[in-house]
């Protein structure tokens, strides 16, 4: 029988502890999203749907939702058709600069985005951009575009090339060599570049704060709420925040997984 190390088994344990501490917020949002106290209260007196209700017959709340959705969708189209070309040209290409387009394409991580949304405020209210929804879904893709590219960088780098080759040596053509070999191969490296791009859009707050205007996003509203008023309104957008985030790592596990030769 295999002996376990004590330091493996002193790991594990303290990565179970950690997992459990960052689950620990769990036990207390959902509860207060059922609660029938008209502030937040824990444990609560008593159990009701009325904040859910309040949430999904709210114009208030609908309409930021909706325009983080729509701004979230934006970027991860945006993030995607700006940051798998680049992917592709930071692996495959041989230029001068490369390695400096690399380092600038990770520059919105590095950089602290309150100062990122200065600039970008500065540079918006010369072009008229303060306040529309497409405005914010520029500034978001300016965000999550390292993501997409670090992710996908890493998926070209594990893909067999031969591959790819063995598709051009048949008669296939760039394009089609890489849109039906290539890319169904790092599927799961795209899924996971769009899950992280749109979460990083919907869950923003700083940049919105600056170029939103009146619109108000849903991270925005839900920082105005917990700054006015301490209901447990605030609790149920939380709770089905992390359904939803559940649901779409669900997916991602679902359809991004490895994706075989396809057929003809």
């Amino acid at each position: 029988m295999r002996r376990v190390r004590p330091g493996r088994l002193l790991l594990a344990g303290f990565a179970v502890l950690v997992c459990v501490f960052l689950q620990l917020p769990l036990l207390i949002v959902f509860p207060i999203s059922f609660s029938s106290a008209q502030y937040l209260q824990f444990p609560p007196p008593g159990w009701s749907l009325q904040w859910y209700e309040r949430y999904l017959n709210s114009p208030n709340w609908l309409t930021p939702t909706w325009l983080s959705l729509k701004v979230a969708m934006a970027t991860t189209a945006l993030s995607l058709l700006l940051g798998v070309p680049l992917a592709f040209g930071l692996t495959r290409a041989r230029f001068w600069g490369r390695d400096a387009i690399e380092k600038l394409s990770m520059a919105p991580i590095i950089v602290p985005t309150i100062v990122l949304s200065i600039a970008l405020y500065g540079l918006f209210a010369n072009l008229k951009l303060i306040g529309a929804w497409y405005g914010i879904a520029i500034a978001h893709t300016l965000l999550a575009l390292p993501f997409v590219v670090v992710v996908v960088v890493a998926g070209l780098r594990d893909f067999d090339v031969n591959q790819e080759l063995a598709a051009l040596g048949l008669g296939a053509s760039r394009w089609r060599a890489v849109w039906h070999v290539t890319l169904p191969q790092i599927r799961p490296s795209l899924v996971s570049a769009a899950f992280l791009a749109f979460i990083s859009s919907f869950d923003e707050l700083v940049v919105a704060m600056f170029l939103g205007g009146a619109n108000m996003t849903l991270p925005k509203k839900m920082f105005d709420n917990i700054r006015m008023e301490i209901d447990p309104t605030i609790a149920a957008i939380s709770a089905l925040q992390i359904v939803l985030v559940s649901a779409l790592l669900a997916l991602a596990a679902r359809f991004g997984r490895g994706g075989g030769m396809p057929g003809r």
